[in-house]
């Protein structure tokens, strides 16, 4: 039975674990810094996991040596963003707590794959990167999932259409300069752009890149239901080796002319991790949005590396 470790017990780490549960992917083991936290989450998901019949082991654990060996490491740990905060105001004290992960991961669970969770995500997958020392297709970070998710529900909201019916790709910064892609989004093989207004398109658009602070503001915190269902989804492919095409944070080394930065593009997971990296064929107004939204990203990626120095 695989092991998948989650590093950090608040919503997002809790309804990934739960998520991975229910599609019974391997044995789980919850780590956190809180006494206590950890154990008790894990036994309540283990009575969950009863009450279904799942015989999935679930343990919570403030020691990293109670991950060694894990296949999969899920690192959701670090502070939460706050309806007044950006994501690039969690990149001090974010940097510090993921390179501390990511240097427990190297020592006990040194042929793991990685998913990254903790924001401002693309900043961090960098940083897990950086500290494992891993290769680079075995350190991804999740998003794409989650924006391209809020957008499809827009979407189909407005066309009246099955949400699963609406396919596409987010590249760019998973943050305010979020690329979606309309030319390249279809509804059963139409695009989206014959089938809503550009001024609609833009509206959805606008309304996607705000959805995480909309979440904020209304609940109080930051969302978690729908980022613990996404991580599901990327540790399934890779667990189940099911080379699934994810848009997800990778460090890219010339693909769509940029090299050097951690940022969503699509990618093919699978066993190894990344598999191979699709490279869209952008248009001229794509490319540019594209690359000013890579920019964003290099500036905080640059700021956390000073600070690992």
């Amino acid at each position: 039975m695989p092991l998948i470790g989650v590093v950090g017990c608040g919503r997002v780490g809790v309804s990934a674990a739960l998520h991975v549960l229910l599609k019974e992917l391997g044995d789980i083991v919850l780590i956190d810094i809180i006494q206590g936290l950890p154990q008790g989450e894990a036994l309540d998901l283990s009575h969950m996991a009863s009450i279904l019949g799942i015989d999935v082991e679930v343990t919570g654990s403030n020691d990293y040596r109670d991950m060694a060996g894990a296949d999969l490491a899920v690192i959701t740990a670090g502070i939460v963003r706050r309806a007044d905060m950006t994501r690039l105001d969690l990149l001090q004290k974010n940097t510090s707590i993921v390179s501390d992960v990511a240097e427990k991961i190297r020592e006990h669970a040194p042929s793991s794959n990685v998913i990254v969770v903790t924001n401002p995500l693309d900043a961090m997958t960098y940083v897990a990167l950086r500290k494992t020392g891993f290769e680079r297709e075995r350190v991804v970070g999740f998003s794409g999932l989650l924006d391209f998710g809020r957008f499809r529900y827009l979407v189909a909201r407005e066309l009246g259409v099955s949400r699963s019916s609406v396919i596409g790709p987010i590249i760019g910064e998973h943050g305010d300069s979020m690329v979606l892609l309309p030319r390249l989004t279809h509804v059963l093989g139409k695009p989206l752009t014959s089938l809503l207004t550009a001024e609609k398109t833009s509206e959805l658009v606008e309304k996607t890149r705000r959805a995480g602070a909309e979440v904020i503001s209304l609940k109080g915190w930051s969302a978690s239901h729908a980022p613990g269902a996404g991580v599901a989804l990327m540790a399934e492919a890779i667990i189940k080796d099911t080379n699934a095409v994810i848009p997800s944070s990778v460090y890219l080394r010339g693909e769509y002319g940029v090299d050097g930065v951690c940022v969503v593009v699509p990618v093919v997971l699978g066993s190894s991790g990344v598999r191979g990296i699709i490279v869209l064929d952008l248009d001229e107004s794509e490319r540019r949005e594209f690359l000013k939204s890579v920019e964003t990203v290099r500036q905080a990626q640059e700021t956390a590396e000073k600070m690992l120095r």
